[in-house]
Parts: C-alpha cells; structure tokens; sequence
C-alpha cells in the first residue's frame, strides 16, 4: 500500500507534472461541481443542503475515481493549449472509465454504509457526460484564448488550397508555429460538396466561387497549398489567376514528396513562396529509379558538359548510385571547379576526376577513353544559345557536331556499353543552325549504331557493339541563360520584361525530372532510338512574364515585344511532319520513327561539312547543313536565302 502511494505521489508532484496541477484541480472541481448541479436538479434545493456533507464524501469518491481515468488515458500527456479532436477523445474515454468505476464503488459503499448517500445509475452517467462536455469547453477555451494573446499580428492572414486530408493536417501544423507566420481564415477546394461548410470553425470556399473578390473582402494575403493537393493547384490555372490578381501571396510545401494521404506528422513541413516555375502546369513525373540504379552502380561513367544545366544534374542523379568511378568533362572552368567541390563534399566515398578541357581536343578525349575505359558515357556538352550559334555557323560544327563525332568514335573503339545523347526539340524541322546542328548529331549517332548493329554477329554480350541513344525534349526551368532567370533580372531593375512575339510558345520540364527521364531512357533503350519526352502543356511565354511580374508584386513593369530572334520558332516540336512514334517503357516517353541514314554517306557528308567550317565562311558552312538536312529551312535569318 505504501508502494502505491509512494508511486502516485511521486507522478503527481515530480516537477515536470507541476504545470498540469491547475488543470488536474480544474478537471476534479468540473467533477464536483456537476456532482452538485445533477443532484440539485433530481432533489432541488432544500435537500441538496441538507444531504451536501454527506454528498459530498460520495463526490470525492467520483473524484478520485476520475484521477484514475485521467492517469489511464493520459490526459495530461499533451500540451493544453495544443488540444486536438485525439485530445478531447481521450477525456470522454477517461471519463466514462470514471463513471464505470463510481458506479461499481457506490455499489460497495452502499452495501458497507447503509446510510451512504448515492447517485443513481441515470444521475451517475449525467454527472459524468457534463464533466466531459466542461472538460471540452475548458480545453476549446484554452486554446482558442492562447491563440488570441499569442497571435503575431505580422501574421499572414491564409486561406488553404485543399480541405480534408493534408489541407487539416497543414491548418494544424500553422497554428502550432510560434511565432506565429500565419492566421487560418478559410479553405478552398474542388470539391463542390464542401462548398460552405465549415472546417476548424473557418469556412470552406469552392474555386469556382469568385475568388478574387473573396480574398479582397476578407483580406487575405496568402493561399498555402496542400501538398496533397500540389498537382491540381499547378493545372487550376483559373484559380491562380484569380489569387495573382487579388495580390496574393501563395506558398507551397518543399518537400511534398514526403507526403500520403495516410500522414499524420506534418510538423517538418517547410513551406516557401513560390516562383513561377512551380506554377506551371504539369504532371508528375514518375521514373523506375530503381531500375536505373541497377545499371548504374559499380560501372565506370563518363559524362560530358558535367557543369552544364543538365550535365551537373546528371552528375548528382548518377552519383546517388555509387558508380565505380566518374569522369567528369567541361571546356568552363569555374562552373567545373564548382562540380569538383560538388563532389568532394557530398560523394566524397566516390572516385571522381574533373576535367577542363574541349570535347574537341580529340587526342585529349583519346587519352581519358584509353586511361579511363568508360561504360557509360552521357554526352551532354553542346553550344545551345540559338542566337549565338546563327552567328556563329562555323563553331556550332566544330563543338556540336565534330565533338559529338569524336566522343561517339571513341565510345566504339574503346568499348563503351551505352552511349547516351542529350538532344533538343530544337532539332526537329530545325530553322536555326544550332538546332541542325542538333539534328546532324542525332543522324550520326543513329546511322553509326544502325552500322555496328549489321556488322555484329556475336552472341556474346561482353562483345556487343556500342549502343547509341538519343534523348529529345524542350527547354528546362532555370537553366543557364533561360528566359526564367532573364525575366527574373529584368523585373528586378524595372523592367521592361522582353519578349519576342505575343504568340511564341515552349514547354517546360523541370531539370531533375529531365535527366530521371534521360537516365531512364539510357539504361532501358536498345540503341538506335531517339527518345521523345512528353513536355506536357505548351506555355505562352507573354503569360509566363505576366505571372512572373504579378509574383514579384513589383508595379507599373511593362511588356515588351522585339520581335522574333533569328532562327527563333513561334511553336517548338518533338516530331516533324514525316515522323511518327511507338510507345516505349515508360508513358511519358515515346520512341520517334524517323528517317535512318546510310552511315557511310553521312560520315563523308560530315567530314565535308567539319572541313568547310574551318575556312569560317558561314554561308557555305550552313549550305552544307541543308544538304545534309534537307527539312531546315531558316526563319527570320540571313540564311534564308539559301533556301
């Protein structure tokens, strides 16, 4: 019995069970005093006075008998000012314990006292269902006076895109940051059943309600986005105009990935406000990762363009699958030395060589192939600058084309399994020298892997012949010298933001899920494909700077048009009028049927081609390159003439 005792005095007084005394004596006083209400009601007034000291005993009984439900429940395990719905369950399950126990106490009371004054089984269950709906107040109360002395008035007033599910788990977690950042005031979703309800005490709005007027009234600044809900607010282009053009503020989860539907831990959400890039509309993208680990890990890579856009990417993927060793290559010094820090810091485990030098310097690439026999090589490197190139006809051969000649050549002569090319939609009916370019590389490629394919006779896959792959998409958010990063500098000096025409149109992808799909590709083709990403929804680039400048909530930035560049499309695409394409492992990337080409023919064309780039006459130069692509045919240049 001392043992007992030595054990409940010693939980209730410890030090860190000392905050919740108040709320153990309020929750003990609850009992009492609806005790004394519920009597009073069967008995009135007279009796109760009467019968109180002897009442009394019985209700100190109920007392401790609801400590025990208390302590079994832990009611007192949580934080009362952060009480949940799990909280309040947890007082009804304490008290109905409670009630269960006072009726089997009064029972024995009864039969030890005779004269022991007891509640019925009807007043007993009473007493306890008004304890429990105190407790709820006392608790409701609690938290809603915290909140209100606690509230930051620098705190953003939000609504949530997204009820249910992830929208409640994200309301829960925003209320719970101290200092506060946000201040819930409502939901939205699309789910037209919900519309007008109410959801924490906040109302739930439909999107197709007018929104823009909504959060003007109500003055909200900010839309937090669920993560569960990310995908549908990117395609709900309707929604985000509306919210752009009330002035708000929308922020999104950083790591939604992380997310289910199942979750319940959304303590660790970051949210940021977001950019346009994550606005755009798309899909998610899903890639058997797995799968091109597998190929990967243990093998030697080699991977041009290493501290390009795409290349630097390519570098953090394959590296996550510990490969034996890479090669890295790039002509750029700084951004080279960048990847070499990239390296040493987060893959320090792997064995990695950074390389300054051309992928045209061929007794240079001859060296690294001969030392480092690659498995794998990622050909990324490429002058891209559309504008750069039609001026400068002669470098796009020299770097685009022969480089790629002289990395493919040597992928065959020193063994390499698979040699993987990182092409351009740019090259499909191409109007401009570097997206022929482009198209030349691919046709070389292609035709030297159609060549080694016939000659190959062996079984024996230790002995298989280079496979060559080509990868084929549009352009990439924030890659180096993309329009996103230039609207973004322009409308942080003022503007004007510029744009080539009214109707120019791209796709979008983003750079990780770019280089999934070109991972993927690599590994799972055969050789010999071009690979066509799907780019999903075309975006406008006039509304692209609209939104970017609507988000910056910088005023008065004007739009303006300076026409189309030379050799720049109104549309890009994937596949030019006489291809068409089949399906291939993954549904987001098809496999271009396009027009094969005689190895032999195309070798000699190029090696004719890189020879006249050497005199650096332009006209000649790109001459050559509509011999050789007969579907180029130049926009808005001075080579038009030549068509």
């Amino acid at each position: 019995m001392m043992y007992l005792l030595d054990k409940i005095s010693n939980w209730y007084l410890k030090r860190a069970a000392l905050p919740y005394w108040c709320m153990l004596l309020l929750d003990s006083l609850i009992i009492f005093i609806s005790g004394i209400f519920i009597y009073y009601l069967f008995h009135r007034g007279l009796q109760t006075m009467i019968r109180f000291p002897l009442l009394s005993q019985q209700l100190l009984v109920y007392m401790v008998l609801g400590m025990v439900g208390f302590r079994v429940f832990h009611t007192y395990s949580g934080i009362i000012r952060y009480s949940s719905f799990v909280d309040l369950q947890r007082v009804a399950m304490a008290n109905l314990l409670g009630m269960l126990l006072s009726c089997i106490a009064q029972r024995i009371l009864l039969y030890l006292i005779p004269d022991f004054i007891s509640l019925s089984m009807l007043q007993t269950a009473a007493l306890f269902v008004i304890a429990t709906v105190l407790m709820w107040g006392v608790r409701v109360l609690a938290k809603i006076l915290y909140e209100t002395a606690t509230s930051d008035r620098k705190a953003l007033r939000v609504l949530i895109y997204g009820a249910l599910n992830g929208g409640v788990g994200l309301a829960k977690n925003i209320r719970s940051q101290q200092p506060a950042r946000f201040v819930l005031k409502g939901f939205i979703t699309q789910e037209k059943s919900l519309r007008h309800n109410l959801l924490m005490g906040e109302k739930v709005y439909y999107v197709g309600d007018n929104l823009e007027s909504i959060v003007r009234s109500k003055d909200i600044e900010a839309v937090l986005v669920s993560p569960l809900r990310i995908n549908e607010f990117r395609n709900d282009q309707r929604t985000q105009d509306a919210l752009l053009a009330a002035g708000c503020k929308i922020f999104m989860a950083s790591q939604a990935q992380e997310w289910n539907e199942k979750s319940e831990d959304y303590s660790n959400v970051q949210l940021h406000e977001v950019m346009v890039e994550d606005l755009l509309p798309r899909d998610e993208i899903k890639v058997d990762m797995d799968s091109v680990g597998h190929e990967l890990t243990g093998r030697r890579i080699l991977i041009t363009g290493a501290a390009g856009s795409i290349g630097s990417e390519m570098v953090r993927q394959v590296a996550v699958y510990h490969p034996a060793s890479m090669m890295l290559i790039d002509q750029a010094e700084t951004p080279e030395h960048d990847i070499r820090l990239l390296m040493q810091k987060d893959f320090p485990d792997i064995e990695a060589k950074t390389v300054v030098t051309s992928i045209c310097k061929e007794n240079r690439m001859e060296q690294i192939f001969r030392d480092f026999r690659p498995e794998y090589v990622f050909h990324a490197a490429a002058y891209k600058h559309v504008p750069m190139m039609e001026d400068n006809p002669s470098e796009a051969v020299q770097n685009n084309i022969y480089g790629t000649k002289v990395i493919a050549d040597l992928s065959v002569k020193y063994g390499v399994k698979k040699f993987v090319m990182v092409s351009t939609d740019k090259a499909v009916n191409p109007t401009n020298v570097m997206g022929c370019s482009k198209r030349i590389c691919e046709i070389y490629t292609q035709s030297l892997n159609k060549s080694l394919s016939s000659v190959s006779t062996t079984g024996d896959d230790t002995n298989k012949p280079t496979q060559f792959v080509t990868t084929r998409f549009g352009n990439v958010l924030g890659s180096n010298g993309s329009v996103i990063p230039l609207f973004r500098e322009q409308i942080k000096s003022g503007g004007p933001v510029t744009v080539t025409h009214p109707d120019i149109i791209r796709y979008f992808m983003l750079i990780p899920e770019a280089c999934k799909l070109v991972l993927e590709a690599g590994t799972k083709g055969h050789g010999g494909e071009i690979f066509v990403f799907d780019m999903g929804q075309p975006v406008k680039i006039a509304d692209l700077a609209r939104r970017m400048i609507r988000l910056s909530g910088v005023k008065n930035v004007e739009i303006e048009y300076t026409g189309l560049r030379p050799g720049e499309k109104l549309y890009e695409e994937v596949l030019n009028e006489m291809e068409g394409t089949k399906p291939s492992f993954h549904e987001k990337i098809r496999i271009a049927e396009v027009r094969e080409y005689d190895y032999a023919q195309v070798s000699k064309d190029i090696d004719e081609l890189i020879e006249i780039s050497k005199k650096y006459d332009d006209m000649a130069t790109v001459k050559k390159m509509k011999e050789i692509v007969p579907e180029y045919k130049s926009n808005n240049s001075v080579y038009e003439q030549l068509d």
